[in-house]
C-alpha cells in the first residue's frame, strides 16, 4: 500500500479531526473537539497553519482517507512548533510516522528556523519512542485544564541540516 503526503490547509481540518477522533477513541480519550481542537475549528482567517506562519500535511491511503497527519507552526525567529502529529494504529512501526516528522522539519529549515519543539500526551509512547529516535530530548511536562486532564511531555530538538539525525536511522 502507498501513502502520500500532501500539503493541506483549512478544507482539511475535518479529516484530520476524524483521524484524531479515531485516536482519541483508541485511547479512551473524552471527546471534547471544541475544547481540544480550536486550532481546527477556527475560523479560516485565523487558522494557525497557514502559509507562511505555518503549514499542515496530511497523508492519504490509496482511496484518499486522511490517515495521518502533521502542522507546524511559528513560534519564533529560530523555533517551530509542531502540533497534530497522528497516524491510525494500524499504520504505526512502518516509518510513516518519520515521514511525517520529516515533512515538519523540511518545512521548518524551509522557513530558517534552527529549533523545533513539540508537546505529546504522556500516553503516546510510541510517538515518545520516534521522537527519541530522531534526536528529540524531553525536556519538561505539563498538565491541562481539559477533559482528559492531560500531562504532556515537551520534546525539543536542534536541527541544522536535513541529514544531521541520519546515524540515528535503524
Amino acid at each position: 500500500m502507498s501513502f502520500q503526503i500532501e500539503r493541506a490547509g483549512y478544507e482539511a481540518a475535518p479529516q484530520v479531526i476524524e483521524l484524531i477522533h479515531r485516536v482519541f477513541d483508541e485511547y479512551e480519550f473524552s471527546w471534547e473537539p471544541e475544547e481540544e481542537f480550536w486550532d481546527l475549528l477556527a475560523e479560516e482567517r485565523a487558522f494557525p497553519y497557514r502559509s507562511p506562519i505555518g503549514g499542515m500535511w496530511v497523508m492519504r491511503d490509496e482511496e484518499g482517507v486522511v490517515v495521518g497527519s502533521i502542522a507546524a507552526e511559528r513560534v519564533d525567529g529560530p523555533t517551530v512548533e509542531l502540533h497534530r502529529l497522528y497516524l491510525d494504529a494500524h499504520l504505526r512501526g512502518q516509518g510513516l510516522g518519520r515521514r511525517l516528522m520529516e515533512t515538519g522539519e523540511e518545512w521548518a529549515r524551509e522557513h530558517g528556523a534552527w529549533r523545533i519543539e513539540l508537546w505529546s500526551d504522556t500516553n503516546f509512547t510510541d510517538a515518545h519512542r520516534l521522537y527519541e529516535r530522531l534526536g528529540y530530548v524531553q525536556t519538561g511536562s505539563r498538565e491541562l485544564d481539559d477533559a482528559n486532564d492531560t500531562v504532556e511531555f515537551k520534546y525539543e530538538r536542534d536541527i541544522s541540516s536535513p541529514d544531521d539525525h541520519r546515524s540515528t536511522r535503524h
